[in-house]
């Protein structure tokens, strides 16, 4: 037992009197109507009623708000009827199917995908914006463009004409006892057309004459005849020649070449020409003079060097000279 006991003739210590406690937790009580501690006993005689302690005043309000500061906020009741509103508790189904955020639904794919489809409409655009704008037809008349318009109508008729041909020469070769005359017909006429294209027969038909004139001390080159021939062939020409101021013409075929040569010659096929030259063509006359004289075409190319181009129409053009079959070393016929 310690002093502060002492026996009691039982053998039990008796509780020695309640001592005022030390420290922060053993401050006075600020309140001014606080009972005095030493008044109050935790222990009351079973004999004696506790005295009726009044209930303590409420602090003021500034003090009320610092403890409740100092206390932090009171945890949150839950009511055992509805565990689910425990802020604390955790569904598992909840978070299993809590929906993904949209910044981590991209993957790989769709970034690819969406790339591609990017890549897909800048491609367009430019195909649309490179197609929809031309220099050439910007600047060209309206006289112009009629005519140019008109000319692949009739090119477009012209070869009309032919598949009906065709499909009438299928028919009789089909017709049973005429398919062999038909037959035989039809191979002289594609020989004879051939015999046109490769330069070995002379031919006549509607076309055109056209001269070229060079210009004061500048000479016809060799890249402007050339432009001239792709022009004719490009408007359905069928059959041409050139020739110049001495000389006889020459063919001229898919395999023809010029040159420029010394003195403002030219050479065709290794011959040499002296101007001015003189280009005779069979084909639809209209199609061919406006394809030669579109803005910025050969026409224009010539008069630009100084020179000039004159295109005279012709009723029947004849094409007479012939150019010797070419000799086959490599190639051999599949049949």
């Amino acid at each position: 037992m310690s002093d502060e006991q002492r026996d009691t003739g039982t053998g039990w210590p008796q509780p020695a009197e309640p001592r005022r406690p030390s420290g922060p937790a053993g401050e006075p009580d600020p309140r001014p109507d606080a009972p005095d501690p030493d008044e109050l006993s935790p222990l009351v005689p079973p004999t004696e009623e506790p005295a009726r302690q009044e209930p303590p005043a409420s602090p003021p309000a500034e003090e009320a708000e610092t403890q409740r500061i100092e206390a932090g906020p009171a945890p949150a009741e839950v009511d055992p009827e509805r565990p689910e509103a425990d802020p604390e508790r955790v569904d598992p189904e909840r978070v299993a199917v809590a929906p993904v955020p949209a910044a981590r639904r991209w993957t790989s794919a769709g970034v690819m995908i969406a790339v591609l489809l990017a890549l897909l409409g800048f491609t367009l655009v430019v195909q649309f914006k490179t197609t929809s704008t031309d220099p050439t037809l910007a600047a060209t008349r309206q006289e112009d463009l009629v005519r140019i318009f008109s000319d692949l109508d009739s090119r477009e008729k012209r070869l009309q004409q032919d598949i009906e041909a065709l499909e009438e020469s299928q028919r009789q070769l089909r017709s049973g006892e005429q398919g062999r005359q038909a037959a035989l017909d039809e191979a002289r006429r594609r020989a004879d057309e051939l015999g046109i294209l490769a330069g070995t027969l002379p031919a006549r038909g509607p076309g055109l004459s056209v001269e070229f004139r060079p210009g004061a001390g500048k000479p016809i080159r060799a890249d402007r005849i050339l432009d001239a021939v792709q022009e004719l062939r490009g408007a359905g020409a069928e059959a041409m020649q050139i020739s110049g101021s001495g000389g006889s013409p020459v063919r001229i075929i898919a395999s023809t070449y010029f040159l420029d040569g010394s003195g403002g010659s030219l050479v065709v096929d290794g011959r040499s020409l002296s101007g001015p030259f003189t280009i005779t063509v069979i084909g639809d006359p209209k199609t061919m003079e406006t394809a030669l004289k579109i803005p910025g075409g050969v026409a224009a190319s010539v008069a630009g060097d100084g020179g000039t181009v004159n295109v005279d129409e012709r009723g029947v053009a004849e094409v007479s000279a012939l150019h010797a079959p070419m000799k086959l070393e490599h190639a051999r016929p599949v049949s």
